[in-house]
């Protein structure tokens, strides 16, 4: 569960727009019940009539709010990773209109700086729903009890994002992640944010006092052309995967080597010769710290099998730093990792390799085995097809449910014959880089993407069970089938490979 959306609750268009009659504006309006929001610029429709003034603008400009609150308490319940783990970025998604698109221009978008309402207004056409003092924020009151400290809003100046659009056409997707930990710490409080042009392509206007006056921005270096219109989806929409949010993504994936642990070998580099492996200490089927250890050290050495391989025997291996025992650390509740490197030698023989986690005393806590693999090289470039699949796939889930899905893959032409020897469990192959997508099978819409950057919110971790990723249901729409679609990096292509595969199941919300 490396993805968390928390919906907008509050959102408004604030304008100081001409009204149908290019004389008064539409300062008072509120379009907080609006199902779309909209940002633009227009310059010189209507001449200024003040001989202090040169120049003409009409701008639209976007408040939005977000509830930290649930943040906060993901954070406190342990289901969202500490500051500095985790990335939250503004999704805010594009609706089509009618009317022009404007090219090549920016968006800023900073906190807002003073509390503002909502407000009930619906036209955001011709703006005839206004406040009238009354609940509602507009382009001159923040509220139905206080008026703006500067008209348009007031924003902190600190920290300011952009985005620049060349083509017109796109989603805001920004990584507002100092924001947000603003907010959580109380640093500034949430007063939400707003999203407009930046002060090169909002329109220009100057008034000889250097100040903002007639309802218009005193903006001596702005733009000297329209850009009209771009509009958003509102928290009010009626389409699921387009309602503004803050999106957290982190990396969760774990890469337990117990599976796939390689003897060193000079053919490989430095970091493919250590091999990470876990301890998962569950006590009465949850995790907890081992009482002793707490989050401090942890230590692992390495022996040889017994002669039947059941049971670790002999001296303690003499690992890649030369000691017989590695220091591990503590990963999170209950989890302990260690880096261990070893080099086949007469002294290491057999296959199977036992791990014992110990204490600085030597307190034994956990005796694990290790079936061990040897780096080799090849005469052909490698071309593997794949088999996979899901093996505890449900045919549905709660939208409330989180679930873990369990990866089987082996090569597609894998061929075992009568010599081979039964297994309970079928032998799989572990892949290092894996990760997933959502689409909605009815029309193949992207609901969750592949995201592989620095965040890696799709990977797929592994263990000597094979490749596993958790999903939370409730970022799907209920009563819809959805499907997983999985990729593999390709080291010799450089990029990513998906496979063909897809995997249905539906999403219901509980009625009752």
């Amino acid at each position: 569960m490396s993805i968390k959306r928390f919906i907008a609750n509050a959102d408004n268009t604030i304008v100081n727009t001409y009204d149908e009659n290019l004389s008064t504006r539409a300062t008072g309006s509120n379009t907080g019940q609006a199902d779309v929001v909209e940002v633009y610029s227009i310059w010189e429709r209507q001449s200024v009539s003040s001989s202090a003034a040169t120049g003409s603008q009409e701008l639209s400009r976007v408040l939005m709010s977000f509830p930290i609150s649930q943040i906060s308490a993901s954070r406190a319940s342990g289901s969202l990773p500490a500051s500095g783990s985790v990335s939250f970025y503004l999704r805010v998604f594009e609706a089509e209109h009618s009317r022009t698109i404007p090219r090549n221009f920016k968006f800023v978008v900073q906190a807002v700086s003073q509390s503002w309402e909502e407000g009930d207004g619906l036209d955001i056409t011709q703006y005839k729903d206004l406040t009238r003092n009354q609940v509602g924020s507009n382009w001159i009151r923040a509220s139905k009890d206080a008026a703006w400290s500067s008209i348009g809003g007031t924003y902190h100046a600190t920290p300011t994002y952009t985005q620049h659009f060349s083509g017109g056409i796109g989603d805001v997707e920004i990584d507002v992640s100092e924001m947000v930990e603003q907010w959580i710490a109380g640093t500034k409080e949430n007063y939400g944010l707003g999203i407009r042009l930046s002060s090169s392509f909002e329109a220009f206007y100057s008034h000889s006092s250097g100040e903002n006056a007639e309802n218009m921005i005193h903006n001596p270096n702005g733009a000297k052309k329209s850009y009209y219109t771009k509009r958003f989806f509102a928290r009010g929409t009626q389409y699921f995967f387009k309602r503004p949010c803050l999106e957290a993504r982190w990396n969760s994936t774990t890469r337990d080597d117990r599976g796939n642990f390689y003897f060193s070998s000079s053919l490989a580099p430095a970091e493919d010769n250590l091999n990470t492996i876990y301890l998962y200490n569950y006590v009465r089927g949850r995790l907890r710290n081992i009482p002793s250890i707490g989050t401090g050290d942890i230590f692992v050495s390495l022996y040889s099998g017994s002669s039947d391989n059941t049971a670790p025997s002999g001296s303690k291996l003499r690992l890649y730093t030369g000691e017989t025992a590695i220091t591990g650390g503590y990963v999170s509740t209950g989890i302990y990792s260690c880096s261990v490197g070893l080099t086949k030698s007469a002294d290491v023989t057999l296959d199977t390799l036992f791990d014992v986690w110990h204490d600085n005393s030597n307190t034994e806590f956990f005796t694990g085995s290790i079936t061990t693999q040897q780096y080799k090289g090849n005469v052909h470039t490698r071309e593997p097809v794949y088999f996979l699949n899901i093996t505890n796939l449900k045919n549905s889930y709660m939208s409330n449910q989180n679930a873990r899905f369990n990866l089987y893959v082996r090569e597609k032409n894998w061929s075992p014959t009568i010599f081979t020897k039964a297994n309970e469990t079928a032998e799989h192959m572990v892949i290092p880089s894996a990760s997933y997508r959502v689409i909605r099978t009815v029309d193949n819409l992207e609901t969750i993407p592949h995201n592989t950057g620095s965040d890696f919110a799709t990977g797929l971790s592994y263990d000597v069970s094979g490749s596993y990723f958790d999903f939370d249901m409730s970022l799907l729409q209920p009563g819809y089938e959805y499907a997983f679609k999985i990729a593999f990096y390709d080291d010799e292509l450089l990029s990513w490979q998906e496979q063909n595969q897809q995997f249905n199941f539906r999403v219901e919300k509980y009625e009752h």
